[in-house]
């Protein structure tokens, strides 16, 4: 690829370890061009593979929501036609699509941190929290965040033999106690972007013998993370990982694999899925494999791509791109008399006035609405500009 050019206090290229789920309603028209690292937040914008990747982009039509879905690379709309065109005219090429499920599964792996062997293939976040909750014995106690999102909550919610406790983020390591089984948590909160504590909740689970479950849904391709950290990392790729919707990846830390159910296991968990497809599967797949729900061939063949962009730039260049950018936003809301949401995220939520919405939808910004606040979050194919049309939108 292209070297990055980053701005004055960026540094160089390469691949790096690092979406919480997240919900709103989108609001407005749409748009984004380029993307940056360094202080500024200007360096990828004058990248040409960002330019490459999204040149159908409006500059005077800002994205700001991908917390909502992520922009598609232009890449990954090509995989993803020539696939469909593919099937449509009788020639479906499962081997392509099963190469593209190894691509995907391999680059998430060096994304996060991690083997190969350590990640499993899903497609909902609740599937994969599911397999965890199906297994914890009654009575276990789960702490998690309140406000939290569903997926993560729901699946421990639903068994009313367990003693789930909910508490507020900042209060989440503190709540862990001996006896606590597991604590559950966003890395990036989907509701308000604020970011987990995740050093204290690590060692306070450390320290009474909890399990850790991370969901990176809100934070997996712009912020560093390392999955062997936990026990369970799930990542849902369609926001900060730019894929489609069903491309959903569970990582197991070694040694965990007894604390999920297998129950949901099919053919594809096997050791060999291709050897038989009938009966009892009499052998499973070793590592976290065990637990691969059957891939839906077209969202992963879009991860793939998806994913080999993620990787070229780095999410140590993304990282800091994203996040100069929301502080830039928040100085500039701070500016106009606004209090956004502190913190480092690359998420910014704020509360504004009762014509905000109108006045930054008249201006083609995309925005969500998850709650009574406005969210907005930076990606690699935002720049400075789009923070300077937004904030004159709102002055």
């Amino acid at each position: 690829m292209d070297a990055i050019a980053f701005g004055s206090t960026g540094t160089g290229t390469g691949s790096g370890t690092g979406s919480g789920t997240g919900a709103g309603r989108g609001t407005g028209a749409g748009r984004g061009t380029g993307a940056g690292g360094g202080a500024s937040g200007d360096g990828l914008a004058a990248n040409r593979l960002i330019r490459a990747e999204y040149p159908d982009l409006d500059p005077g039509a800002p994205y700001l929501n991908t917390a909502t879905v992520g922009l598609l690379p232009a890449r990954t709309a090509a995989a993803l036609r020539g696939a469909v065109d593919e099937w449509a005219a009788g020639r479906p090429d499962t081997d392509a699509f099963e190469a593209a499920v190894v691509s995907a599964r391999a680059a998430y792996a060096r994304i996060v941190g991690v083997a190969v062997e350590r990640v499993a293939l899903a497609s909902t976040v609740a599937e994969s929290v599911g397999l965890i909750a199906a297994r914890l014995p009654p009575g276990a106690e789960v702490v998690v965040a309140d406000r939290d999102f569903s997926s993560l909550v729901q699946p421990f919610a639903a068994r009313e033999d367990l003693d789930l406790r909910i508490v507020p983020l900042d209060a989440l390591a503190d709540a862990v106690r001996p006896g606590t089984a597991l604590v559950a948590v966003s890395a990036v909160q989907s509701a308000d972007g604020r970011v987990a504590d995740l050093p204290a909740i690590r060692a306070a689970a450390a320290a009474h013998g909890a399990r850790t479950l991370l969901d990176g849904t809100q934070s997996v391709g712009w912020l560093p993370l390392c999955a062997d950290d936990y026990d369970y990392v799930v990542c849902h790729a369609y926001k900060w990982l730019l894929s489609p919707h069903g491309a959903c990846f569970l990582t197991v830390r070694a040694g965990a694999e007894p604390t999920l159910s297998p129950g949901f296991a099919g053919w594809y968990a096997a050791d060999d899925p291709w050897e038989w497809c009938y009966g009892p599967v009499t052998r499973l797949a070793p590592g976290a494999r065990r637990f691969d729900a059957r891939p839906a061939y077209l969202p992963l063949v879009g991860a793939a791509a998806s994913l080999s962009l993620i990787e070229e730039i780095g999410v140590p260049a993304i990282h800091a791109h994203d996040t100069a950018l929301a502080a830039r936003f928040r100085d500039g809301l701070t500016a106009l008399g606004h209090t956004p949401v502190p913190g480092p995220s690359a998420t910014v939520t704020v509360a504004l006035p009762p014509t905000a919405p109108a006045r930054l939808t008249a201006a083609a910004v995309r925005f969500s609405t998850p709650t009574t606040s406005l969210r907005f979050a930076f990606h690699l194919y935002n720049t400075p500009s789009d923070i300077d049309h937004t904030l004159e939108s709102l002055a």
